[in-house]
């Protein structure tokens, strides 16, 4: 299991919330995608989780820098389960 932490959400015009978590270097992200209104029924969203290797994938060449410096952030200021 890796630990990642929340560095974007997107909303998109159908109802649908990406959110991508990714490892503290910003080097490997996981993506998550749910229905905008599971964030308010299903307790939100969590700082960070723990994903097993195998969902995670290669960042963006050019959002590594971005996601590691939020990532970063994410891991400072909030504990992994915590909702943010």
């Amino acid at each position: 299991m890796t630990e990642v932490w929340l560095v974007d959400r997107q909303f998109d015009s159908k109802g649908l919330v990406r959110l991508t978590y990714a490892t503290a270097d910003g080097g490997r992200v996981h993506t998550k995608e749910l229905a905008e209104a599971r964030l308010v029924t299903g307790g939100g969203v969590t700082a960070g989780r723990d994903v097993d290797d195998t969902a995670l994938g290669e960042s963006p060449a050019d959002e590594v820098e971005r996601f590691a410096e939020e990532a970063s952030r994410m891991a400072a200021e909030h504990d992994l389960d915590e909702t943010v």
